[in-house]
Parts: structure tokens; C-alpha cells; sequence
């Protein structure tokens, strides 16, 4: 019989309403049950695309044993981290303080009143590695609640009294100003010191691809002229594009690498990264005319469209890493992707199989395997840049493999529609549109943002985390759906010309300087009316996403450019003081902050084009002010004095002619009508 999760939404909880495990979704009435009981919560955090979460899925809450003591000892509760990031962030912040790591699946056991005092990630069904076996754990546990529960009640005492006194480390960092230019200088030299040269990326194995580091890099050449900020950005971006962690065939990223030089990814594939890569690369390619910017860019827009688009018009949340093997069904990493040369040859006939295992550099990469046998991540060689190939015979090979690993059992998707990433694949869509002439990719970006304000928008401007199937999720969302939500907008506003988008964007930007701002103008994550958890979580650094706090700062910045609100341009700035204190110290870890720095540093400035709709100049103009470098410049198109965009107003033509003017923080140049003056304005400046 099916458990409660049934009657959720949730891709990921859904895939455990069939456990034998009495699972309970986050809710009031589990604690109720759990003080009844008297026993404490078993709290089980993970997402639908996560490999060891299913791993740990079909090990232990598919056994009928297992499920058994779950069930006499503990109430299970089963959260889905996309869903209820606050839930995610307060837990996962206890276990990295109490263990010094972290990750998913997060298996914490809290008293009834939700204070955690044991943590950890996967348990195995048998102790291995060091790792004590799952039931062991529960038995454990279930003694000492009974024998020694005192001493457990204390020791989560302490945890929470810990972690309460971390909520005014950022309120009280958040009292400086935003970042100069000595501290932006001094986060590139952080940044320089921890480049892999050699491969791109910063950091070590894993490696996970920096699109918000790469923003900053790109800005930061921009504003500066830094030739080495600019290298850095393009190097990384063509080697995890030349990499496996790049799907050679159908576009679009896996997560991360499991190497440092991007061969072998771990498979999943996110929206959020898909929607940050394919901006970054549509950047790097207004920045440098680079080719191979501008293939990735596309190929990452029409793999969101083609793979994650959803019925209703929105995005899904992710594709799985694993999948089934034709043979026997079991679901393996990888599967889906991966090619041995024997395949090649079956698909392609010897003489094509031999130019591809050249090109993909199929037969060098012996250290990953599927179902035991030695498999080949689809990569570029060296030989694809230095050999001759054919461009013809080479598309046909990818089209013929495509068309292969189309037949083969296909990756689970996650179809829960979550706000937040859905603001980032239309912002990206949005600019990638304009920039390559494809009103298609223009067209699904305001597909979803519609679908964002009619599904996830309700008439008291609360914004819900996610929708599935049409049907609106139950939980508001946090800082970073609102904040992302309305850079999306933004995006809109400055390709389509329509000024309701950036009507929209103010809307979401009063709740998050009414809702979820504190009063030193730090952010938290959640509105300061939502449900109160141990303690309210609030984090300004990134992690595979811009954190809400520096998404926010961005949104506010932008909106200010546009309509010269001086509260949100001071809010903005309020925000980014925290990034002036961490920034020249941890900068991988701020990337979007010190991105959003570059912005207020350089203004942004306002470039405002008035024309007539159907007047070639105006779009001529229009079109170079989009292609503009200026860090987080914002552009208004529209008629003289269009009422919608504040930028217009006082904007007439000049001598009949269509013209654009460039502002900074409203005090503007000249006019020009010429598009090499338009070009030279938004260029460098000292």
C-alpha cells in the first residue's frame, strides 16, 4: 500500500510513496506524532537525481527489515531538498558543523521538537569502509533515545544553542559597504592563485564547472581591460567544453566532474547549471566572437528546450544520472552516455566508428566502466584540434549516434518546475534569443516567465518554490525564487521592449525588502513570516546556484538602474557589504557577489533606445546596446517618453532619428545615433 507520500507532488518523494518505510512528509502533524510516541524523528533528505540517494533507496527503505525498525522506533520523515531548501540549509549547516562534511542523501535523527543531535549521509545496508551498517545505526540510536535520552537531549541542546549564535555573523558583516576596486583586484589575485592552468576550473578533483566565477571574470575584464581575467574565463570554458563533463552529441552539462580534467562526469544533469553555462557562454562570446561560445551557448539552449521543457510551458528540475542498461534493466551511471568502440562500429561501420573513437577520443579512457565492461565518455581529443576532419562527415556521425542513444532506456526526469532555476533558464534563453537572431529560444522564455506569473504567482504577490503537472506546489518560495525570478524578468524587460516585465520584477523585489530583509540589510532565506525552524537560515555565499542573498543584490541593482529607486539601489548596496568581507578571501565562493560588485562599481549604466518600433536604426541600436559589455548594463527600448520604462522618459529623438543615450547612476552622455559611438560608450572606461 502506498505511504503518505502519495499525495505529494514531489518527483522525489513520490519515488518512496511505494516504501515499506511509514513516511511522513515535513509536517506539524509528524512531530505531533513523534511527541505521542515519544520517539525521536528520522529526517531523510535527498532529490530525485541523486545516484547514492537511489542507492540508499533500494539498500534499505525497499527492505521489508530495515523498514520494520524505521517504523517501530523512529517517525520517518522524507524531505526533498529542491523543494524545501530552508529545511535543507538548517540541517546540512548542523552536520557540517558536527562532522566537517557533508552531501545526499542527509540522514539526520532529531528529538520531536526538530533539535538534530546525529548525523550523517549514506549508511550501507552492511558495515563496509568504515561506515557502520544502516540497522545498526537505528538500533543504536533507538538505545541510547531510551537509555540515555538526557544526554542526547543535552548534546542537541548545545547543537542548536550553536547554531543560533551563528544568525549574527552576517548581520553584523553586512554594516560596511559594497566592495572597491582593491577588493575586487584582490579576489582575482585569490582567484589566480587557485586556477588549474592547466585544465581550466579552480580547485581539485571534483570539479565543478564556475559559471558565477566566470561572470565575474568576464565583468571584471570589462570594467579593467585584465587580459588574465578574460584568459581565465575562456580557458576554463573551452576545456570543460572539449571535456566529457560537455555531452558532445546532445548538448547541455552533466553536474560536475569526478576528475580535474573534466573526462568523467557524474551524469546528472541540472537545469540550474544548464541555465548559468549557457548565459556564461553567450557572455563569453559577446565578449570574444569566440565559435565555440557561441555552439555551446545554443547547444545548451535547445538541450533545455528539447530535454527539460515541460508540457505547461516551464522547466524541469533535472534529468538522473543513471539509467537502465538494455539487457537486463538494472540502472547503472552513466549508461545512457557512454560508448564502447564496439558500439561505435555497430551504429557507425568501421571506417566512420575509426574517425570517431579519433575525434571523441574513444579507446584513451580506460578508467570508466558500465556493467564491467571499459566504456568512453564522449570527449574532443587532441586530434579534433589538430587533426582534419571532415565537418560534414562529422555531423553525420553525431547525428547517427544521437539517433542511436535515442533508443536506448532514457534517464528519469525530475518534472517539478522550480522557480528560482526556471528565472535563471529564462534569463539565459532571453539573452541567448537576442544575441543569435532565434526568437524561438526568445518565444520559451516567455513561455515560462507566463507560467511562473500565472501558476507560481498568487494575488498577494507570494511567489510558490515549485509546480508539477499545472499544479501549484504547497510551499512558498525562498530568497533566491524571488530574486532569480525577477533578474528573469529583467532580462525580458531588456530583450522584448516590454516594460510589464520590469513592472513584474518591482513587485518581487518589495517582498524581498519587505519580507525577507533584516534590519542590519542582510538577507535570509526565508520571509520573516514563514515557518520558524531551529533557527532561520541565511548564507550570502554561492553553491551550485547564486545564493539568494547575492541574487538579490543583482535584481535590486538592476531594477535601480532601471528606474532610479534609490531604496533598492541602497539595498543593493546594503547586500553587498558582505561581499567586500569575504570576496579577497574565499571569491570561489562568492562568484555571483563579486560579479554583482562589478555592476555597481561601473554604474551599471542605463542605455535607453528610443525609436519607432519598426524603425531599422532603433533596432540597429538596440541590438549593439544588448551586445554591450558594460558590467550589468540594462537597456530600454521603446517610443519617446513610453511610460513603461522609467529610462525613456525625456528621451526624444534626435533630429528625427532613432538614439541612444548612455547614463551612469542617471547622469548621461551625449546622444548618439551612430552605432560605433553606441559601441565606444559601453566599451572600457577609466
Amino acid at each position: 500500500m502506498p505511504n503518505r507520500l502519495a499525495q505529494e507532488t514531489s518527483p522525489y518523494l513520490l519515488q518512496h510513496a511505494d516504501n515499506p518505510v511509514d513516511w511522513w512528509p515535513w509536517s506539524p502533524e509528524a512531530f505531533e506524532e513523534a511527541r505521542r510516541r515519544e520517539v525521536p524523528v528520522l529526517l531523510s533528505v535527498g532529490y530525485a537525481s541523486c545516484h547514492w540517494c537511489h542507492v540508499m533507496a533500494g539498500e534499505s527503505f525497499e527492505d521489508e527489515q530495515t523498514a520494520t525498525v524505521m517504523n517501530e522506533h523512529f517517525v520517518n520523515i522524507k524531505v526533498d531538498r529542491e523543494e524545501r531548501p530552508d529545511v535543507d540549509a538548517v540541517y546540512m549547516e548542523a552536520l557540517q558543523a558536527a562532522t566537517g562534511s557533508g552531501g545526499w542523501p542527509m540522514t539526520v535523527f532529531l528529538t520531536p521538537s526538530g533539535e538534530p543531535f546525529y548525523f550523517g549521509t549514506y549508511f550501507p545496508p552492511t558495515a563496509r569502509h568504515g561506515m557502520p551498517a544502516f540497522t545498526q545505526v537505528l538500533q543504536g540510536i533507538a538505545q541510547a533515545w531510551d537509555e540515555r535520552r538526557d544526554e542526547v537531549s543535552s548534546v542537541a541542546e548545545r547543537i542548536v544553542q550553536d547554531l543560533a549564535g551563528r544568525e549574527s555573523v552576517y548581520g553584523a558583516s553586512a554594516q560596511g559597504g559594497p566592495p572597491g576596486a582593491e577588493d575586487l583586484a584582490q579576489a582575482l589575485l585569490g582567484l589566480t592563485r587557485d586556477y588549474d592552468a592547466r585544465n581550466g576550473g579552480f580547485g581539485r578533483a571534483p570539479k565543478f564547472p564556475p559559471s558565477m566565477v566566470i561572470e565575474f571574470l568576464l565583468r571584471h575584464h570589462a570594467r579593467t581591460g585584465s587580459e588574465g581575467a578574460l584568459q581565465m574565463a575562456a580557458d576554463t570554458c573551452s576545456q570543460m567544453a572539449r571535456g566529457g563533463i560537455y555531452d558532445q552529441l546532445g548538448g547541455g552539462f552533466a553536474r560536475y566532474s569526478v576528475d580535474g580534467e573534466w573526462h568523467i562526469p557524474h551524469f546528472e544533469k541540472m537545469l540550474y547549471d544548464n541555465a548559468l553555462l549557457c548565459r556564461s557562454y553567450a557572455h563569453l562570446w559577446r565578449a570574444t566572437g569566440s565559435e565555440l561560445a557561441r555552439r555551446v551557448a545554443l547547444e545548451t539552449a535547445d538541450f533545455m528546450i528539447r530535454e527539460l521543457r515541460t508540457d505547461e510551458g516551464g522547466f524541469a528540475s533535472a534529468l538522473d544520472a543513471d539509467s537502465a542498461l538494455p539487457d537486463t534493466g538494472q540502472h547503472v551511471e552513466g549508461a545512457y552516455y557512454a560508448w564502447t568502440k564496439a558500439q561505435l562500429r555497430d551504429v557507425l561501420g568501421d571506417a566512420d566508428a575509426e574517425v570517431a573513437a579519433d575525434y571523441f577520443a574513444v579507446g584513451d579512457d580506460d578508467a570508466f566502466e558500465v556493467a564491467g565492461e571499459p566504456a568512453a565518455v564522449l570527449r574532443l581529443g587532441d586530434s579534433a584540434e589538430t587533426g582534419v576532419f571532415d565537418a560534414e562527415r562529422i555531423a553525420s556521425v553525431r547525428e547517427r549516434l544521437l539517433a542511436a542513444r535515442r533508443e536506448r532506456p532514457a534517464p528519469g526526469r525530475d518534472d517539478k518546475v522550480v522557480a528560482a532555476w526556471n528565472g535563471l533558464a529564462v534569463a539565459a534563453l532571453a539573452e541567448t534569443g537576442a544575441y543569435f537572431d532565434r526568437p524561438d529560444l526568445v518565444e520559451a522564455a516567455v513561455a515560462a516567465a507566463d507560467l511562473l506569473v500565472s501558476l507560481h504567482l498568487d494575488d498577494r504577490a507570494r511567489l510558490a518554490r515549485t509546480s508539477k503537472d499545472g499544479r501549484r506546489g504547497a510551499h512558498e518560495g525562498v530568497l533566491e525564487d524571488y530574486a532569480d525570478v525577477a533578474e528573469g524578468f529583467l532580462a525580458l524587460a531588456s530583450v522584448t521592449g516590454e516594460g510589464s516585465w520590469l513592472t513584474l520584477a518591482g513587485v518581487l523585489l518589495d517582498q524581498v525588502r519587505g519580507r525577507f530583509t533584516g534590519e542590519h540589510g542582510d538577507l535570509f532565506d526565508t520571509a520573516e513570516d514563514a515557518e520558524r525552524l531551529i533557527r532561520r537560515p541565511q548564507d550570502p555565499t554561492d553553491n551550485a546556484v547564486p545564493s539568494g542573498w547575492t541574487a538579490a543584490a543583482g535584481a535590486l541593482l538592476s531594477y535601480a538602474a532601471h528606474t532610479g529607486s534609490a531604496p533598492h539601489r541602497e539595498a543593493a548596496e546594503r547586500a553587498l557589504a558582505v561581499v567586500q568581507a569575504l570576496g579577497p578571501r574565499v571569491p570561489r565562493f562568492v562568484g555571483w557577489g563579486l560579479a554583482v560588485a562589478e555592476a555597481a562599481l561601473d554604474g551599471p549604466r542605463e542605455v535607453a533606445v528610443v525609436g519607432a518600433p519598426d524603425d531599422g536604426d532603433a533596432a540597429v541600436l538596440w541590438r549593439a546596446a544588448l551586445l554591450g559589455t558594460a558590467p550589468g548594463a540594462v537597456v530600454a527600448s521603446g517610443g519617446p517618453d513610453d511610460d513603461e520604462f522609467p529610462l525613456l522618459a525625456g528621451r526624444p529623438l534626435v533630429g528625427g532619428r532613432s538614439a541612444a543615450y548612455v547614463c551612469r547612476r542617471f547622469v548621461c552622455d551625449a546622444p548618439v545615433t551612430d552605432v560605433t559611438l553606441l559601441r565606444d560608450a559601453l566599451g572600457p572606461r577609466d
